[in-house]
């Protein structure tokens, strides 16, 4: 996924303060406020970089039920900028130190987190305690611990929480899902699946403080969540291992390119390859009496799929994001789950820690999620 490369040292200046000041921020104790019947509702952007600004933001035009309301950014100049091209007020541009002020503003409801791995909990808890609805960018956090915290403050807060998983939205994908449920080639026994791109150069997703890990941690989890539609189950074992580095001096303290192997309930395997030193971007489930392909897989658009009985046509849609954001919209205004949980996102994370563990030790881990 493309992004421009961000300071880490300026980044984390930016957001320091912050930590304290949120850990101390007073819960709130008045409850959340249904939405009014027939309005958009307001959503703020956690982050303003290259997702936000040229995925998230344009969606955010083509929804029906949720609108862009508010931003939280290091940059006050932009926030302003932002506000004038999205047409909300300059109140409601926050800094990653004011987010405990969303509070007072009815103008947003939902908040979404789309900064690096390593500031997701930060930022959900500080969206939860200001009352607010929360959407978290993939993947949910750099450990389950603080998945944990995010889902115990979301809980505490009375507040709906959801994972940024757009691909559960995209009619590709869902036929695989259905292919999985109704076995119409039988079981899916044999999944692969490829997805790497080769980094230019320093940015933040090599930095483990913030990402978390390397390509596991971002690309890694559209591998474990097909698979998971594929099998239609959760897994139960990986094997996992590190190839070695060839740009050392870019990935010091996260992987570069590492493969795992899938373990399910019902003896169904999937074999998963991600890397940032090389370009691949499909996935495959074979069973006895046929198979479904999607290559290009897990971009925001341009996807293509096909089955053992030829190409087929699906009408992809205008935007993943929109149809991801108006999910979770009508799911606040509904009172209903999202379909893309905080614990789905937990789910992952337990399974990215058995894939570090497996390969540290070169041994077959079990996962319990």
């Amino acid at each position: 996924m493309k992004n421009s490369p961000l300071s880490r040292r300026r980044f984390i200046g930016q957001v320091s303060s912050a930590a304290a000041a949120i850990a101390l921020a007073p819960k709130i104790s008045r409850a959340v406020d249904r939405p009014a019947e027939g309005r958009k509702l307001g959503v703020a952007l956690v982050g303003l970089g290259y997702y936000s600004t040229h995925e998230l933001a344009p969606a955010l035009r083509l929804t029906e039920h949720c609108k862009l309301a508010g931003v939280v950014t290091g940059n006050r100049a932009k926030g302003a900028k932002w506000a004038a091209e999205y047409d909300f007020p300059e109140t409601s541009v926050y800094g990653y130190d004011t987010m405990a002020r969303m509070a007072d503003n009815r103008d947003i409801d939902i908040v979404y987190a789309v900064t690096p791995n390593g500031l997701h909990a930060e930022h959900c808890i500080a969206a939860a305690k200001a009352g607010k609805h929360v959407i978290c960018e993939k993947p949910m956090a750099n450990t389950v611990a603080e998945c944990d915290a995010i889902i115990a403050a979301c809980k505490d807060a009375g507040v709906r929480l959801s994972i940024g998983y757009r691909v559960h939205f995209d009619p590709f994908h869902e036929e695989l899902r259905r292919l999985a449920r109704s076995k119409e080639f039988g079981p899916f026994m044999k999944m692969t699946g490829k997805f790497a791109f080769r980094m230019g150069g320093p940015q933040w997703r090599a930095d483990k403080k913030l990402a978390g890990g390397g390509p596991t941690m971002d690309l890694g989890v559209y591998l474990i969540q097909e698979s998971c539609m594929g099998a239609d189950a959760a897994p139960v074992a990986v094997t996992a291992r590190e190839l070695p580095k060839k740009r050392p001096e870019l990935f010091r303290d996260v992987e570069e390119t590492i493969e795992w192997t899938l373990e399910f309930p019902g003896g169904e395997r999937s074999e998963c390859y991600t890397s940032y030193n090389d370009s691949y971007d499909r996935f495959r489930a074979d069973a006895d009496k046929g198979w479904y392909e999607v290559s290009p897989a897990f971009g925001y658009r341009g996807l293509k799929a096909s089955t053992s009985k030829g190409p087929i046509e699906i009408v992809p849609p205008r935007s993943q994001q929109a149809l991801q954001m108006d999910d979770f919209a009508k799911c606040v205004k509904n009172s209903e789950p999202s379909r893309v949980p905080g614990e789905m996102g937990r789910r992952d994370l337990v399974v990215i820690e058995a894939v570090f563990a497996s390969a540290v030790s070169g041994k077959r881990v079990e996962i319990k999620v």
